[in-house]
């Protein structure tokens, strides 16, 4: 006869094995996830680490708009993606990108012909190449076409509106320098 301190042998087998079944657990999940990374800086390239973006070039006759769309492109990778932005010499790749059409429709108009939605729409070609020409997004020339409606009554502004297709586009192409699932 046992007391309620003293166990039997065959117990005490019983009570490790259970005891070593979570521990079986664990080591089956670190193994099996080993190569599965977590949270959003796995969503980027490992083997680059730094971005160069020259000024990007427009064939709009529109003053600046490569200009601010460099800052805005700049800024995304600055603040949404692991990447340093580099000089030409020191980057390990090239963010290369040109607006190819710049244009604004009226999409209504008051009875005298004056406009008041407007539509303005910008294209874009991106590539991005590591350090040998290689490239590094899923599709090697990207073409990026985003509108913004815009009504001059209420005070909105073709600047404005070209504003926030900047700011979209700037978005798009950052969204596209992420890895493919």
């Amino acid at each position: 006869m046992t007391t309620p301190f003293q166990y039997s042998t065959s117990d005490w087998h019983r009570r490790e094995r259970w005891s070593l079944l979570p521990l079986l657990f664990i080591a089956a999940f670190v193994a099996g996830c080993q190569s599965y990374h977590f949270g959003a800086p796995t969503l980027h390239r490992f083997d680059i680490r730094s971005v160069h973006v020259p000024i990007i070039e427009s064939d709009s006759f529109r003053r600046f708009l490569g200009v601010r769309l460099t800052e805005a492109v700049v800024k995304e990778i600055e603040l949404n993606t692991p990447y340093c932005i580099a000089t030409a010499e020191r980057a390990d790749s090239f963010l290369l990108a040109r607006v190819r059409e710049d244009s604004k429709r009226v999409q209504a108009e008051t009875i005298n012909d004056d406009p008041r939605v407007i539509e303005a729409e910008l294209r874009v070609e991106v590539t991005w190449n590591d350090r040998s020409g290689a490239p590094l997004m899923q599709r090697q020339v990207l073409r990026i076409s985003r509108e913004a409606d815009f009504i001059p009554e209420s005070g909105q502004s073709l600047t404005t509106a070209q504003q926030e297709l900047i700011e979209r586009i700037a978005r798009d192409i950052v969204n596209q320098m992420e890895i493919p699932w």
